[in-house]
């Protein structure tokens, strides 16, 4: 897979303009569009993973989906790690529209409709954006009427670097890394190839058992929190 694959396979260009565009809720955008834009995917690629293994369980379908986007994370960071360092955008941003896959994903798997708005609030709160859903389902609201960058008066314009940094930092808190340290790392050659994809590769290992005890959950009649 090369770097090219890989800004195919992530954040489809509208969502990097909104995402540029609104780098505050950047999370909320790549939730909504994921959802949309994933949700039947990701449905469609359980049937297939089902009809491979024929018979197999819940909970070892899960284990292989993870399997799955932990080593497609390692390799979105090994490649990244070894472009400039305006590639931390693009690395945090493939990072966590693999992670959502995952997610919505692993969500069909145990029983829920990875295209139903709900996917959303739970990305949000599995990966600690929000704490409760009633603040995720609010965030994402605003998310959805939030004006254009190009729709501001040119006085009111941030400045670019500003913007792609707060973007980073935005998505890779959604992503479950700390984007400083991978960006630092990134000017440390060859060193930076190796520890990309061991923190993609861990983040997303971490959040799929996470998404697995929530949605084990739900199948029991408990639900995410409300406050």
């Amino acid at each position: 897979m090369t770097d090219t694959d890989l800004r195919e396979d992530g954040p489809p260009a509208g969502l990097w303009e909104r995402m540029r565009a609104d780098p505050e809720y950047a999370p909320e955008h790549l939730a909504l569009e994921a959802v949309t834009r994933l949700g039947p995917r990701m449905a469609a690629e359980l049937v297939k993973l089902q009809g491979q293994n024929p018979g197999a369980p819940p909970d070892a379908l899960a284990d292989m989906i993870i399997y799955r986007y932990v080593n497609q994370s390692r390799l979105s960071g090994a490649v990244s790690g070894a472009v400039p360092l305006a590639g931390a955008v693009l690395d945090v941003g493939v990072l966590a529209w693999t992670q959502a896959r995952m997610v919505l994903m692993l969500a069909a798997n145990y029983g829920a409709d990875p295209a139903h708005p709900d996917r959303a609030v739970e990305l949000l709160v599995l990966q600690g954006i929000h704490k409760y859903t009633q603040t995720a389902r609010t965030a994402l609201a605003v998310a959805r009427g939030r004006e254009r960058v190009d729709a501001l008066l040119p006085a009111e314009r941030p400045e670019v670097r500003k913007v792609v940094l707060r973007l980073t930092l935005k998505l890779a808190q959604m992503a479950g890394v700390r984007a400083v340290k991978k960006m630092a790392a990134k000017v440390i050659p060859g060193a930076a190839i190796i520890l990309g994809g061991v923190t993609n590769g861990n983040a997303t290992r971490d959040l799929g058992a996470r998404a697995i005890t929530m949605y084990r959950l739900r199948l029991s009649g408990s639900a995410l929190p409300r406050g």
